[in-house]
């Protein structure tokens, strides 16, 4: 079995890794580290949680340890998506450069520029940066790459995700042509592929795991869950969260809860704290500084459960996480494979369970796919929702289409007692159908949604008079008009206005323009 000792690694580097307690690589350190002690281009794919940062880290301090940085100009540089991810590649040059004269600048969003354009004066052996604010500082005429030997690109596939690759294909071009490239992903998405073909130079490429798998230590599961109603759905499922947290027990030491929204993650966070549980979130719209106590205390194991965004979901090691819960279904595959990935860390045990709605299947599916297992069904801590419950639910949903208020027509209305003569019957029964027009309603004991013929009224103008101050509102109600054709909204004939015209109609043009 190989050993660290069998790398080639600065005396001084090597030791410090004995007292951090390794002795043997991982199979990603293993393959990364000889082709980068001898100068060659890295690829390497894994999947989180091998110590791809160790891998990188070791190396660069072996190449580093002779030699001095000029101010501005550091010799190094590694980039990472988030700042947390930088602050804990920062924490492993510490740990592990503690016997080397080296010095190092962090340069990350939420911190002051002035402290930081104070250490890159002073010149700096290793830059650890994200992007945005590395451009930052270069744009502002603080900073100098023309003297980088060693470049690392860490969590590329997150950087494809947050939108930095043309950042760091700017970055690449004001960097050396000969300097070194470590280019470490764990998915090797068609644009990243495009980036190492341009900027890696015959790159060592090592690939110690399936792409996007999860770790076999992983016992993985879902529930399948679907609210009872619309508007009781969020609550529910909350409920089910801490359902699944209780019913873990002592077993659930610590945990990261993953929601996709940042203000899911408050809300979930703000729930499980008025329910007693030991809850924090953490999410890119918060301080730093808060950001930065509420991970220490997480690590330190002051704060048991961890609400998240997918800020946290990439590189961060806190060796120890027992439980891993998905709130939400992630609308990338991938992005399950890394959540995941903060438990069963270094050939631990983990457990991983996630939430899975109707409206998910489909994300849901998508993962399956990419992992090629299907996760095993957990049973839901609400049970089933009983089918009468669901009917409800689907009356209060809001999106249901309404009940149409026209009132319907039968096909053969009964007919009323044949007391009128024949003739006036003829002359005045209204039309059957809804396009020829609407039946008068009667005061009758036929049911409401049942609309029946009247006698005919002897009386022309009586019954004219009646439907109009009968259906004169409804009319108006749908818009003023009626089904008929003649436009009057009552299915009757025109009437005209008799011995009742006003007399200036009567008048001529002529009359009315001189009179």
């Amino acid at each position: 079995m190989t050993k660290f000792s069998d790398l080639n690694l600065n005396p001084k580097v090597l030791k410090a890794v004995e007292e951090a307690g390794y002795t043997s690589p991982t199979p990603i350190q293993q393959g990364a580290i000889p082709p980068a002690l001898a100068g060659r281009d890295v690829l390497g794919i894994a999947q989180t949680g091998t110590g791809k940062t160790a891998g990188f880290v070791l190396p660069m301090l072996s190449l580093l340890a002779r030699g001095r940085a000029r101010a501005r100009m550091p010799r190094s540089l590694v980039l990472c998506p988030t700042r947390e991810l930088a602050a804990q590649v920062a924490e492993n040059f510490d740990a592990y450069s503690k016997h080397l004269k080296l010095t190092k600048a962090l340069l990350i969003g939420g911190v002051s520029f002035k402290e930081q354009d104070k250490l890159i004066d002073k010149g700096v052996d290793v830059l650890i940066a994200t992007p945005g604010r590395l451009l930052d500082h270069f744009e502002r005429g603080k900073l100098l790459l023309t003297g980088v030997q060693i470049m690392v690109v860490d969590e590329a596939d997150r950087m494809l995700d947050m939108g930095f690759i043309p950042d760091i294909e700017r970055i690449f071009s004001l960097t050396p042509f000969t300097r070194q490239t470590l280019f470490f992903s764990a998915t090797m998405a068609p644009e990243i592929e495009r980036v190492t073909n341009t900027f890696l130079s015959s790159p060592e490429r090592i690939e110690v795991a399936r792409q996007a798998t999860a770790s076999e230590t992983i016992e993985q599961g879902v529930v399948m869950f679907k609210g009872s109603r619309r508007d009781r759905e969020a609550s529910e499922k909350r409920k089910v969260l801490r359902m699944m947290i209780d019913a873990e027990g002592d077993k659930c030491t610590n945990a990261i809860v993953f929601c996709n929204r940042k203000i899911d993650v408050d809300t979930v966070a703000k729930s499980l704290k008025t329910h007693g549980y030991d809850a924090a979130p953490i999410h890119g719209d918060l301080e730093q500084s808060q950001r930065t106590r509420t991970l220490d205390g997480f690590r330190a194991g002051d704060l048991r459960i961890l609400v998240a965004s997918d800020v946290a979901a990439r590189g961060l090691d806190v060796p120890a996480v027992s439980h891993v819960f998905n709130y939400d279904v992630p609308s990338h595959p991938e992005d399950y494979v890394h959540r995941i990935g903060r438990t069963g860390r270094a050939g631990r045990d983990g457990k991983a369970m996630m939430i899975c709605s109707p409206k998910d299947e489909k994300n849901m599916l998508a993962i399956e796919a990419l992992i090629q297992r299907a996760i095993p069904r957990l049973e839901n801590p609400l049970g089933t929702p009983p089918e009468s419950t669901d009917q409800i639910g689907e009356e209060t949903d809001a999106s249901k289409p309404r009940r149409s208020r026209s009132r319907k027509v039968t096909a053969n209305p009964p007919k009323p007692a044949d007391t009128t003569p024949t003739d006036v019957q003829a002359s005045t029964a209204a039309p059957t159908s809804p396009e020829a027009g609407i039946v008068q309603q009667t005061e009758s004991d036929a049911p409401r949604d049942v609309v029946t013929e009247t006698p005919a009224q002897p009386d022309v103008h009586d019954h004219v008079e009646q439907s109009h101050d009968n259906r004169a509102g409804r009319s108006r109600g749908r818009g003023g008009r009626g089904r008929s054709g003649n436009g009057n909204g009552n299915g009757d004939k025109v009437v005209g206005m008799g011995d009742h015209m006003p007399s200036f109609i009567a008048l001529s043009f002529e009359e009315r323009r001189t009179g």
